[in-house]
């Protein structure tokens, strides 16, 4: 009999077939990033439309966007294992629940991250707001939204399984997640717009470092009380 998967290997395994998931069927991921898209133009085309305001704007408006979009994301995490009742035979499977909470939350980190990725050059044009500084700066960049993605991820992956078997569960999720991760929003977005717009400073590491304590925080305390949620879903 072989011997059962650890958890990291577990985690991984959620994660792939999560991704699979979204492989085979990529509207979910098209769908988020045209109702980020959207959002980002209105605010571009709404904004004052002088190069200095929209680069100070560009931050925000991106971040602002994968919030929105993350919410839809995050909702329909869960809609393979709700639809076929899966997630209990998952956890009995067995699965270690911190597995399924941390596969589920790098999967989720993965498609905002793509998201994100695919925004980039079109919010560079739309806001004037280059990112100076050569491929330093971008690899900052990179951190950045990988950090900020995953600081999404892991509150909206807790929440969403406690708000999937509600009526409503659409509205609920963004009333639980929105408050909690304001933090890690604005460290995104400030940072995000001080690549951008220049970083006289230095303050981007600081803004970086606080966004991720936030996730190690989530990333932490939602796995560890994961398996009493889903024992009780």
């Amino acid at each position: 009999m072989s011997a059962r998967p650890g958890v990291i290997r577990q985690a991984l395994m959620v994660a792939q077939k999560d991704l699979l998931i979204e492989v085979r069927s990529p509207s979910r991921v098209v769908g988020l990033f045209f109702f980020a898209l959207a959002l980002v133009v209105l605010i571009a085309f709404t904004a004052d439309a002088s190069p200095g305001v929209l680069r100070k704007t560009a931050g925000g408006a991106l971040w602002l966007g994968l919030l929105l979009a993350s919410t839809r994301a995050l909702d329909l995490s869960y809609a393979v294992e709700t639809d076929n009742d899966a997630l209990s035979g998952l956890v009995l499977w067995p699965v270690h629940p911190a597995a399924v909470f941390y596969g589920k939350a790098i999967a989720n980190t993965a498609v905002l991250a793509l998201v994100g990725t695919l925004l980039t050059p079109l919010v560079v044009a739309l806001y004037s707001a280059p990112i100076p500084g050569g491929w330093p700066a971008w690899g900052q960049y990179a951190v950045i939204l990988g950090l900020g993605s995953a600081a999404l991820a892991a509150p909206g992956t807790f929440y969403a399984l406690l708000t999937t078997r509600a009526r409503a569960s659409s509205v609920m999720l963004p009333l639980l997640m929105f408050p909690l991760v304001v933090p890690a929003l604005l460290s995104a977005s400030r940072a995000t717009t001080l690549l951008m717009d220049g970083d006289g400073m230095g303050e981007v590491p600081g803004w970086v470092s606080l966004l991720l304590a936030f996730g190690l925080l989530h990333w932490s305390l939602e796995g560890l009380f994961y398996g009493s949620i889903v024992e009780d879903s």
